[in-house]
């Protein structure tokens, strides 16, 4: 028997309230199907939602199913930047989960469809149809085109910083300003919320190649209405996420992470969702399988072309189609096939034709976008997991947009409590080439783990400091961060971690290839690991426990009960 009426057997009063709300009395037996989705006007990402919801809903009520549409409305990272409303960006993956939870647990469903684009929708998705396990797939929302000059929002970042110091003037910063959003979706660029759209595809959990189609395309209203019958069957079939889920479906997802060069967000991301299920992805996982798979995408940050190219060069399964042999195809996917039977359609049935046709028209090859598997861009992926006497837990670097003189660097550490007081010190000439920027009391227990965008892009636009200058720091990045940028230092500022310790001058290793970040001197002076030990031990002794900067409500509730961001910046009771 469906959920559905296994319920109304057992509470009289759900048929008449569906009633009230205008379902039929021949709706109540069918497969109901609840639709969630972050549909707002918040941002581009989920303000054209709707249109693919009612197609959705008009899918599953064409395949003998009746739909109840629901809504956890996301914010936005970039509206989120430059201010305080930053800090809640990645608590507020936890609370859009935990109203999921709420409207699934007290009305349940016989299947779920979840329509997102960006950054904490995507990953709350995820992470809600990860604990609830009712039977779930995913639609996501596509992605933006570019503006003219294959203008891209992660470049307003670098023009406001050249914009600050005089280098551009106001006609030309507004009209970057006024450009680089051009259509709704995901952001043009691989940040966190391409990168998650593309996790959700990696997972299994969409349909084949669904993951950052063009927003304006009318393959993704065909993609809604796919989705929209597909929950029909799921709700027949009782195919459910923790089938799909396993060990092995996020190994195949960090696979493709790898390949495309994702956003170091997605470490903090595909750990809570693996936490939902009962299991844990250490660090060292990705970094292991980071090192096996060569970067292949090029697609910004790291690379040249805007993100709506990624689908044009065949997308996720043609990333797929290049790393085969390194993944798992067997495993289950939401079509109720294995991820091989789904590559082998494919091929057949002309998709990767149909995606080419857009770079044909372009004048470009599959190969500009995505190289072929024994020409990688880098022969390693784009993450490392370092380790060292000043992250003993654990730090994240994206090295694929590092230039090569920082790969291997000692330099100054520079600290400063919050990022406002770094990137004023930036801006105004204060960093000299040979600092390691760090900004520390920023994590999840410090401030909610904010982004410190502006600060490395004030830093990457900055020629005197661009090759020269590493930013060191226990917040995040956005998936649009350039150059020598190292986060989720763990443990944290707050919890008296090492980077709460450091003073102006202490000498500081990275040394990526070993995988290290280590504090080597102090003052200046490079020490044996005994004596800088001694002077941490007693500066641990004088260091005083900042108070809480959130005592009450959200943020309140999430600095206390979060997690360390090597383990995923969850919060955990």
């Amino acid at each position: 028997m469906l959920k559905s009426q296994e319920i109304r057997t057992k509470a009289p009063e759900m048929d008449p309230l569906r009633i009230g709300m205008g379902w039929k009395k021949e709706d109540l037996s069918k497969p109901q199907i609840i639709i969630q989705s972050t549909y707002g006007d918040s941002h581009p990402g989920s303000a054209h939602l709707n249109n693919l919801v009612f197609k959705g809903q008009e899918a599953v009520e064409n395949f003998g199913g009746k739909a109840a549409k629901f809504f956890a409305t996301d914010i936005c990272d970039g509206q989120a930047q430059g201010h305080d409303g930053m800090n809640y960006s990645l608590a507020s993956r936890e609370f859009i989960a935990n109203l999921i939870e709420i409207q699934m647990g007290s009305t349940p469903y016989d299947a779920a469809v979840f329509f997102s684009s960006c950054d904490k929708g995507v990953p709350a998705h995820l992470q809600a149809l990860a604990r609830m396990d009712v039977p779930s797939i995913v639609m996501p929302g596509g992605i933006m085109a570019a503006g003219p000059g294959m203008l891209t929002l992660e470049q307003l970042g670098a023009y406001s910083a050249k914009f600050e110091r005089d280098e551009i003037s106001q006609e030309e910063f507004d009209f970057a300003k006024h450009n680089a959003c051009p259509s709704c979706g995901a952001c043009s660029f691989m940040g966190t919320a391409s990168t998650m759209q593309i996790m959700a595809e990696a997972l299994g959990l969409t349909l084949p190649g669904m993951a950052l189609l063009p927003a304006t395309s009318p393959d993704l209203i065909r993609g809604a209405e796919l989705t929209g019958k597909r929950a029909v069957e799921l709700a027949l079939e009782d195919l459910k996420p923790s089938m799909i889920l396993t060990l092995e479906a996020f190994k195949n997802a960090i696979k493709v992470h790898a390949a495309i060069a994702g956003s170091t967000n997605s470490m903090l991301h595909i750990p809570t969702i693996a936490n939902e299920l009962g299991f844990e992805l250490e660090a060292e996982l990705f970094d292991e399988i980071h090192q096996e798979i060569p970067y292949l995408l090029n697609i910004r940050p790291s690379g040249f072309y805007p993100g709506e190219y990624f689908y044009y060069a065949g997308g996720v399964p043609a990333i797929m189609e290049e790393i085969k042999e390194h993944l798992n195809l067997d495993v289950l996917t939401v079509t109720g096939k294995t991820l091989g039977e789904n590559l082998k359609e494919l091929k057949e049935n002309g998709y990767y034709e149909r995606c080419n046709l857009e770079l044909e028209k372009r004048g470009l090859k599959k190969e500009d976008i995505i190289k072929p598997y024994a020409s990688p861009i880098q022969k390693q992926g784009a993450v490392a997991v370092l380790k060292g006497s000043l992250a003993p837990e654990g730090a994240v670097i994206k090295h694929s947009a590092l230039p090569k003189e920082m790969k291997r660097v000692i330099l100054k550490a520079a600290p400063f409590d919050s990022e406002e007081s770094a990137i004023e010190a930036v801006l105004t000439g204060k960093i000299n080439p040979g600092d390691a920027v760090i900004i520390r009391y920023e994590g999840p227990k410090g401030t909610g783990m904010p982004e410190m965008f502006y600060t490395t892009e004030a830093i990457a636009s900055d020629e005197r400091l661009s090759s020269t200058v590493a930013l060191i720091t226990d917040g995040r990045f956005s998936g649009a961060t350039r150059g020598p940028a190292i986060g989720h230092v763990s443990p944290e500022g707050s919890e008296g971690g090492p980077i709460a310790l450091l003073e102006k001058n202490d000498l500081i290793l990275i040394d990526v290839e070993n995988r290290r970040l280590d504090i080597i001197g102090i003052d200046g002076k490079e020490l044996d690991s005994l004596e800088i030990e001694a002077i941490l031990v007693k500066r641990k002794e004088n260091w005083i426990k900042p108070a809480p900067k959130y005592t009450k409500g959200a943020l309140g509730i999430y600095t206390k009960l979060a997690v360390s961001p090597m383990k995923g910046g969850y919060i955990k009771l």
